[in-house]
């Protein structure tokens, strides 16, 4: 049977292609945008694809946009709305790290204890949080994003065992890398600040990294594989994907107890 959905950051993206792949499948789905423009956009595009989506601009830290989520009902929450910055932890600038806590972290959880109070209301339904692998893995020049999708492993699993009693799910997926432009465009971002004559870090060193970005996986697999677990029942708290990453991803959470400094 068909779910209500209610997605953020459905402008672009994993997020968009899922808003469009669910719908698709019969789901009533309210999608959100950061921006008006991506609004009109997202719009045009379900009606080209003939489906009826509800969408509506909602900046997440804006608390005007916030409050509008109180006028839907839903059976499943996606907490996908997110930015994406990298940088030296040692270098970056303040303001950036605390910009990416605002929207990753405070302005995420705060549309969540708006899901979770209408679904304790009810007494069932399920609230999913896009995670990433970088919830788990830490990767040099990744950490302002790493470091708020630490936090929300930490939040998802506590609020797991919170909401268990009445009768709401919780569950993350974390998609490894992939091609959407959403890590291409973040590594761009530190070039803004960064001045080789001020900054001790080596600029080599962070183009090095960057040239992991070239081997990108194709998001459409990433958009099924989320199709298939945002409106499911059952399956397991966390979903990683694809396989290799999360093969990856053990390997290095068992390394991490046999750590050195």
């Amino acid at each position: 049977m068909g779910k209500t959905i209610f997605i953020t950051g459905a402008g672009s993206g994993l997020g968009k292609g899922a808003a469009l792949g669910l719908a698709k499948k019969g789901h009533r789905v309210i999608a959100t945008t950061e921006l008006t423009s991506q609004k009109t956009d997202l719009i045009r595009e379900s009606a080209e694809q003939g489906l009826d989506i509800d969408v509506f601009k909602l900046d997440i830290t804006n608390e005007r946009d916030r409050d509008q989520i109180e006028e839907y009902n839903f059976d499943v929450f996606v907490a996908n709305a997110a930015i994406n910055e990298g940088g030296p932890l040692g270098e970056v600038p303040m303001d950036r790290f605390r910009a990416l806590f605002e929207v990753n972290v405070f302005a995420t959880l705060e549309t969540v204890q708006i899901a979770a109070r209408k679904l304790v209301k009810k007494g069932s339904g399920k609230i999913v949080f896009m995670s990433s692998m970088a919830g788990i893995s830490a990767t040099p020049y990744v950490g302002p994003y790493t470091a708020t999708k630490h936090a929300i492993e930490g939040i998802a699993q506590t609020l797991k065992k919170e909401l268990k009693e009445f009768g709401v799910k919780v569950a993350t997926i974390n998609p490894g890398a992939f091609e959407t432009g959403f890590n291409k465009r973040s590594a761009e971002e530190k070039w803004k600040w960064f001045d080789e004559q001020k900054n001790f870090t080596r600029k080599e060193d962070m183009e090095k990294q960057e040239e992991a970005l070239k081997n990108q996986f194709d998001p459409e697999d990433m958009i099924k594989k989320m199709i298939e677990i945002i409106p499911a029942d059952h399956h397991k708290f966390r979903t990683v994907y694809p396989e290799e990453t999360e093969k990856q991803l053990k390997k290095t959470e068992k390394e991490r107890w046999n750590m050195e400094i």
